[in-house]
């Protein structure tokens, strides 16, 4: 009877890994992850994803972005960039070019993604005060960003409520009209419009992974060779969790089919 008992604890066993593996993964101890895929705009060629650790005040962003602009007059082009919070809590479509130059600007796309709320800097400041600082800004095509920083109460609440959004800023003059390209930045007019205007966004939602993925250090960028991605710049992790959580249940049954028949087998003999 015993030896009945135990093998049919083992499908319970099986299904409660199952349940683990399978559960959302937001806490991490008592951290909560928020997750983006960054679509591009604007015609931008560039994709990415960013993952934003939070526990207690403090947050980890893990950012890795590719195809973005790599120059700008001979020098690497700054990417300013930010999470985004106060209106819907989503990215602007072509249609919210109100002025038909074929760029969706800062200003046309703040009803959908709302103010600046912090920075994303390499160092220093990450209030909306840095928000066009090009010195403190990522640079060039691939950007591998991982810095933790103090969040303020009402970044906080935006993410829990699923009302965050990242904007990654800086096109390539060459891809816009030539009306575009010659106009002057919305909010900086000593810019050209390029230099400001999104070239990727992303809503934050609660991730269902169990880690972030390995990140650049907390001084900013590293090469992109150290970082595990695919070209595109999403992570390996979702699928290989999808992947084992398959196995898992494909065990659980096996093992609960061949516990019937020895149970079975054992109270025939008995």
């Amino acid at each position: 009877m015993k030896r009945t008992s135990a093998l049919l604890a083992a499908p319970a066993l099986a299904l409660s890994a199952l349940a683990l593996a399978a559960a959302p993964a937001q806490a991490q101890g008592d951290a909560t992850v928020y997750q983006t895929q960054l679509g591009a705009l604007n015609g931008s060629s560039a994709s990415g994803s960013v993952w934003v650790s939070v526990s207690g005040d403090q947050a980890t962003v893990t950012e890795n972005v590719t195809g973005l602009p790599q120059s700008f007059n001979g020098k690497p082009y700054p990417h300013v960039q930010h999470i985004h919070i106060g209106a819907m809590g989503m990215c602007p479509s072509a249609s919210a070019d109100k002025n038909g130059d074929g760029v969706v600007s800062v200003t046309e796309g703040m009803p959908h993604y709302g103010k600046i709320a912090q920075t994303l800097t390499l160092s220093g400041d990450t209030s909306p005060a840095a928000a066009t600082n090009l010195q403190l800004a990522p640079s060039g095509s691939t950007i591998n960003y991982k810095r933790t920083f103090t969040l303020s109460a009402e970044t906080a609440d935006a993410l829990k409520g699923g009302k965050a959004s990242v904007v990654v800023h800086g096109l390539d003059p060459a891809t816009l009209s030539p009306a575009a390209a010659k106009a002057k930045s919305d909010i900086v007019p000593s810019l050209p419009l390029a230099a400001t205007s999104p070239a990727l966004c992303g809503t934050l939602t609660a991730s269902q992974m169990a880690a972030m993925p390995n990140g650049a250090p907390e001084t900013g960028v590293k090469p992109a060779a150290q970082v595990s991605t695919t070209s595109t710049g999403t992570d390996a992790t979702p699928g290989v969790l999808a992947a084992a959580g398959g196995v898992l249940v494909a065990g659980g049954a096996t093992a609960f089919g061949l516990n019937r028949r020895r149970a079975a087998r054992d109270r025939a003999q008995g």
